[in-house]
């Protein structure tokens, strides 16, 4: 048994005798052994993520009130959306666009207004780069 290991049993009181603990003195090429190295037979694979972030854009045009929650779902999907309030009365369009602001701020998301009463909705997971209106004029759309 090495000096330290003797004088530290020594201290807790223990006795120096070797045998009786069990301890083995090392050589310094068992102490510091190099970690086995792992091969795997596998072949890597390479995956597009282009190909797996595809998404779908939803295009409504509600008739009332109740298909703001539909509308809301479609934002929980991670679904972007564009919505048309034309056909709606003033006091149910503004319920419905209150409601859907409150669902975006609660999902993280963002609205931008693309035309009179026509809202592109965008959840978190989409970002709306640019301003749809300035590009819809500046191709005479609008």
């Amino acid at each position: 048994m090495g000096k330290i290991t003797s004088k530290l049993l020594n201290a807790m009181g223990f006795s120096g005798e070797d045998d009786d603990y069990g301890f083995e003195e090392m050589d310094s090429t068992e102490m510091y052994q190099e970690p086995p190295v792992f091969t795997s037979s596998k072949k890597n694979k390479v995956i597009d993520i282009n190909a797996t972030t595809r998404f779908n854009v939803v295009i409504i045009q509600p008739d009332d009130f109740n298909e703001a929650k539909e509308i809301a779902d479609h934002l929980k999907e991670r679904r972007p959306v564009v919505i048309n309030l034309e056909l709606l009365e003033k006091e149910v369009a503004h319920k419905v666009f209150d409601f859907l602001s409150g669902a975006v701020y609660a999902l993280g998301g963002s609205i931008q207004r693309v035309s009179n009463h026509i809202y592109l909705i965008a959840p978190y997971n989409v970002n709306i780069m640019g301003d749809f209106r300035d590009e819809l004029k500046n191709k005479g759309i609008l």
